[in-house]
């Protein structure tokens, strides 16, 4: 089981578990290096769907993602991503920051935010001065001093508080992108970029 090629298509690479190994890859550079092999995928590329339902070795495993609770309109990786535990707030730090909460393998809800780069995108909308990159090292226990610094804290302390408002001792999970750059923020937090690829793996388990 746990050698299966997986592959987690989003609307500009996939992201391919390969012999234990991650890789991320342009959509048309994936379907180059993989299309001659067994492939179990979810996709959340409408664009894309058209072609890879076409490759013969790729199959779609979205209908088996069954997770308790979820909406109907709920993103197949999200699904995935909540599966990889039965206990748990669930944290994919990409173009767009989901958190999703799961007890006991039901889904409970959770909400959405914009990625950090997002964040930023409407800081410089705003004003070319406002147009910076964000301090890594801000620190969250005191008030800021600069542009810079006044920017990165409030979008990581507001990120940050409605995470905390909603975690009542539960493991706290990350993922994407920035999972392990905000993953810092929070204690006892667990990043790993394989969550998504365990959810899968236990969605073929169960079916």
């Amino acid at each position: 089981m746990q050698n299966r090629l997986l592959a987690d298509i989003g609307n500009t690479h996939v992201h391919i578990l390969d012999n234990g190994q991650i890789f991320h890859l342009k959509h048309e550079e994936a379907i180059d290096h993989y299309q001659d092999r067994k492939l179990y995928y979810i996709s959340v590329s409408h664009t894309l769907d058209q072609k890879i339902t076409q490759i013969q070795n790729w199959e779609n495993i979205a209908a088996k993602v069954v997770l308790q609770g979820a909406y109907e309109t709920m993103g197949v990786d999200r699904k995935a991503l909540c599966l990889s535990h039965r206990d748990g707030i669930f944290v994919d730090a990409g173009s767009a920051i989901t958190v999703d909460i799961v007890k006991n393998g039901t889904y409970k809800g959770g909400f959405i935010l914009p990625g950090i780069n997002a964040y930023l995108d409407s800081y410089r909308r705003i004003s070319p001065a406002l147009d910076i990159k964000i301090n890594q090292s801000i620190a969250l226990d005191k008030l800021p001093l600069t542009t810079k610094d006044g920017i990165s804290y409030g979008i990581i302390a507001s990120i940050k508080a409605l995470i905390d408002q909603h975690r009542d001792d539960q493991p706290l999970y990350f993922t994407g992108g920035d999972g392990q750059f905000l993953s810092r923020f929070f204690e006892d937090a667990i990043f790993d970029e394989r969550l998504v690829f365990d959810g899968m793996y236990n969605a073929l388990g169960a079916n």
